[in-house]
């Protein structure tokens, strides 16, 4: 009888054993797969005033982000021995104050006034919507105390007025309904202030915004790697958390970081994003993310910031970083020979825009590409 109660309580330990076993078995497996988190002790707070380095996708505006619209090239932090570098200061970008036109990428016709008007006439009589189509439009005065064309402001006096509509963006050329468009939004404007309006031909302006879109369409360029989780999946704190260690802050729309340009009002260099349905989750700290895509707006950024190694760099960082594979459209790893390739590329690019007065990272060049 002794040894049968003693046979039955050394089951039951063992079963004891086994159970807890089996309990802490599913908590480290449940602790495995759910998404990795940031780290409280190593929060990084990128501070405005600074910059980084970048390259080329506003969209929009990236307008938004301009929208946010990418970092400039300043000296590394100085990193005390044993220490981790401080994040690098960053200057967050404005909306530039006015666009100007360009008789590059912009069909121009000429206001003429008998006499000169003011900025609040003309401020009254501005088309609601400067856009005919998916081209924007621009109308500039020329200030009769500066000699300066300028968006029409109040306080000044324009003798003359210009207006201008981009022939082309990546939306394509602009068409025939919408040059017909702009110039009945013109037409209207140019009556209110009692001026003659001297059009462009339609048919000119059209192969002319039709050849100006075979050559972007041509050189245009938007580079996208993909960063996918080797095992755990990453919480948006965490994405947020790694990112800014390498220069992103948050841009307008969720799911969205983007490293800041050099220059107030530029687009940015990099921008790293992820599904903007997770950002706006109601628990983001569960919800889980397996992959980011880092895109570079080629035509965006000028070549003298050097983008394309900021973009090489930042992947490799980033997927070191995370416990990242980088790989392309295909899900296939990308090599050391890729990057090379899509380089000596570039420098092609490069070239051929400057050859035609639309070096990337040019006014023109940002419009155009947009």
């Amino acid at each position: 009888m002794m040894a049968s109660l003693t046979l039955t309580q050394g089951l039951a330990a063992l079963g004891g054993v086994v159970l807890v076993g089996v309990l802490v078995q599913g908590f480290w497996q449940a602790r495995k797969a759910s998404p990795r988190q940031a780290d409280v002790g190593d929060r990084v707070e990128p501070s405005m005033g600074g910059h980084t380095a970048g390259h080329r996708p506003d969209a929009s505006p990236a307008a938004g982000d301009a929208g946010t619209p990418a970092a400039d090239g300043q000296a590394d932090p100085v990193q005390a021995e044993g220490q981790p570098a401080a994040a690098p200061e960053l200057r967050l970008p404005t909306l530039r104050k006015s666009a100007r036109l360009d008789p590059l990428i912009d069909a121009i016709a000429t206001l003429r006034l008998e006499a000169p008007v003011t900025g609040e006439l003309a401020l009254m009589h501005l088309p609601p919507s400067r856009r005919a189509g998916t081209k924007p439009f621009i109308i500039e005065g020329l200030n009769t105390e500066s000699s300066d064309w300028e968006l029409p402001a109040p306080g000044q006096r324009y003798g003359e007025f210009q207006a201008g509509v981009q022939m082309a963006n990546r939306s394509g050329a602009l068409n025939e309904i919408e040059y017909s468009e702009f110039v009945q939004k013109i037409q209207a404007f140019a009556e209110a202030v009692g001026a003659m309006a001297e059009l462009p031909d339609m048919l000119d302006v059209v192969g002319r915004a039709r050849e100006l879109d075979v050559f972007a369409g041509g050189h245009d360029a938007q580079l996208a790697i993909t960063l996918r989780a080797n095992a755990a999946a990453w919480s948006v704190g965490y994405i947020q958390q790694s990112a800014a260690r390498h220069g992103f802050v948050p841009g307008v729309l969720p799911g969205r970081l983007v490293m800041p340009g050099a220059e107030e009002g530029s687009p940015p260099v990099l921008v790293l994003s992820f599904d903007h349905q997770v950002a706006l989750a109601e628990d983001p700290g569960a919800a889980a993310v397996r992959e980011v895509q880092l895109s570079l707006d080629v035509p965006q950024t000028p070549e003298s910031a050097e983008p394309f190694p900021a973009w090489h760099q930042a992947a490799r960082l980033l997927a070191a970083d995370m416990d990242a594979t980088m790989i392309d459209d295909g899900g296939r790893p990308i090599t050391l020979h890729a990057f090379a390739a899509i380089g000596d590329d570039l420098a092609v690019l490069y070239a051929a825009l400057s050859s035609r007065d639309l070096a990337a990272g040019s006014a023109a060049a940002r419009r155009l590409f947009s």
